[in-house]
């Protein structure tokens, strides 16, 4: 069996190997999508693939709308020309399910796959065809925050960037001087209304993008190369909108165990590649079943009916709010915790260690005694709920081969909000009290205890990257494991007073002593991390 459009004439096949087949009819859709294109997206990973893709295939089956998707890499286009052209840009998605099975769909709502860069003009002029469409109501990225960057750490703007700006739109390089490029191309054709939207998993998206592309076009007028009315155009967000959004789905790099399961039911060409842009990527995409898309409802042109699809259609500070339940409670606050601590003891999976007793009542108590007391509700969905699915299914799930060591990295940029906004809700809450919380204080103590990059077992490991390690292990470096007397409050208080790290000053908050007295139980000697958790939680 092969996946491309032929499956469809070998139906029974599929079907005997479990895997569900669209519901729709793909040339029909395809040629909708070629007339009266509605959906753009830029990012052709996985994430879009496994999940977005899959909204839009959901709709397409149930006969709520005729078109797909257009598919645009801005990055690595061997993407395009490996993954989905060979395979008439379907997808093979393999949901992972908690107890070991496979639930197997191909995805095909994806029209075509382009490549969004002036280096492929056939690709470009295609793309110019569908933003001067007066029928494109959205386009959506997935091209990781990193994606909507234009400056360097130090404030200044890429040369690449700087070279867009001094080139102009026809000769642009960078994603979001591309997708300026094409909102100029929709202006000059007329102007009609479209929702940007972002989908990337980060805090305030839609701001990020909104942001990023109007420098681009304010660089652009200063240069001459496009108008006033066009920057009013875009900066008008009646005309042009950039919805917030909330995502969560892990979908991780393909797995070999899912490679060989499809292979051994008879499906070929199912081999990863490697990318010349050094991209891991297969024809399947493997990933967990819980998902979650919520989005600020403001297209200024019309939308497909996500909500039958499962998105959360609603305004941007119930979007804010979710984003917030997920990064300071529900989520990320327990991922951090059991990452610092694998590391600690030499875990290499956040599944196993959902097997150690101690570290899942150090999320529970996290999660449950500490974070839900005070944690933000969206009110759309229950944090109760959410936080029950993440450390009964979602973590625990042996198939997602999450790593301690990769979540470890830049923990120092993400402690602030994973546990300091909590221990300010603690504070600014009349009728609570910082000083009582217990399970974060000891999270805390083992992200310094980490830093000492020396395992429970006695022997040295490397810490992930993370832009403040070499201050910070620079600070620590008197600090020895086995003699708990050199975690001295001349040592620690420049730390634990460092509101840019927590968030808060530790001291002020009440926590500082506690933070101490936990690291210097880690630091008695090697399995001091093991007794401290057993004495502990």
């Amino acid at each position: 069996m092969k996946m491309n459009a032929s499956c469809f004439a070998s139906s029974a096949d599929w079907k005997a190997a479990e895997v569900k087949l669209p519901e729709f009819d793909w040339k029909k859709m395809s040629k909708s999508t070629e007339t009266a294109p509605t959906w753009v997206h830029f990012g052709a990973g996985n994430i879009f693939r496994g999940f977005i893709a899959k909204l839009q295939q959901d709709l397409l089956n149930q006969g709520l709308v005729e078109g797909g998707i257009i598919a645009a890499d801005t990055f690595d286009y061997d993407i395009i020309d490996q993954i989905y052209v060979p395979y008439d840009s379907m997808t093979l998605l393999v949901s992972l399910m908690p107890d070991g099975s496979m639930k197997k769909e191909i995805v095909a709502s994806i029209a075509k796959g382009l490549r969004a860069s002036n280096a492929y003009p056939g690709d470009m002029e295609e793309l110019k065809r569908v933003f001067r469409s007066p029928s494109l109501q959205m386009i959506s990225f997935t091209i990781t925050e990193k994606g909507y960057a234009l400056k360097d750490i130090h404030g200044n703007f890429f040369p690449f960037v700087q070279a867009d700006f001094e080139n102009g739109p026809a000769r642009c390089s960078h994603a979001m001087s591309i997708v300026t490029s094409l909102l100029y191309e929709r202006f000059q054709a007329g102007g009609v209304p479209l929702a940007v939207v972002s989908m990337d998993n980060c805090s305030h998206n839609g701001e990020k993008l909104r942001a990023s592309v109007m420098t681009v076009v304010e660089k652009w007028l200063e240069k001459g190369f496009v108008t006033g009315d066009f920057a009013a155009w875009v900066s008008d967000e009646t005309k042009v909108s950039f919805p917030w959004s909330m995502i969560d789905k892990i979908t991780p790099r393909p797995a070999k165990v899912v490679q060989e399961a499809l292979i051994g039911l008879g499906i070929e060409n199912m081999a990863p590649i490697i990318t010349s842009k050094n991209t891991f990527i297969a024809p399947f995409v493997n990933a967990e079943q819980p998902q979650y898309l919520v989005v600020e409802d403001r297209f200024p042109n019309g939308r497909p009916p996500l909500e039958k699809a499962g998105v959360y259609l609603t305004d941007r500070k119930t979007v804010n709010d979710t984003e917030t339940m997920k990064v300071t409670t529900c989520l990320n606050p327990l991922h951090t915790a059991l990452a610092v601590y694998g590391c600690l003891l030499g875990y290499d999976s956040i599944a196993a260690e959902m097997r150690d007793k101690e570290l899942v009542k150090l999320v529970e108590g996290i999660g449950y005694q500490e974070g839900l007391p005070v944690v933000v509700d969206p009110k759309i969905l229950s944090p109760r709920d959410f936080l029950e699915e993440v450390v009964t299914q979602r973590l625990p799930n042996p198939f997602i081969p999450d790593m301690p060591q990769r979540i470890a990295t830049d923990t120092s940029q993400k402690i602030p909000i994973r546990f300091g906004e909590t221990i300010k809700s603690y504070l600014a809450a009349p009728d609570k009290d910082a000083a009582q919380l217990n399970y974060i204080p000891l999270a805390l103590a083992g992200w310094l205890r980490y830093l000492l990059a020396v395992g429970d077992d006695g022997q040295p490991f490397s810490c992930s990257s993370d832009p403040m390690l070499e201050t910070l292990q620079t600070q620590l470096a008197s600090v020895t494991l086995g003699k708990p007397e050199t975690a001295t409050e001349e040592v620690l208080h420049p730390i634990l007073a460092n509101k840019a790290l927590f968030g808060v000053d530790l001291y002020e908050a009440g926590l500082a002593q506690k933070v101490t007295e936990d690291l210097k139980k880690l630091l008695a000697g090697p399995g001091a991390v093991r007794k401290t958790l057993e004495e502990l939680v």
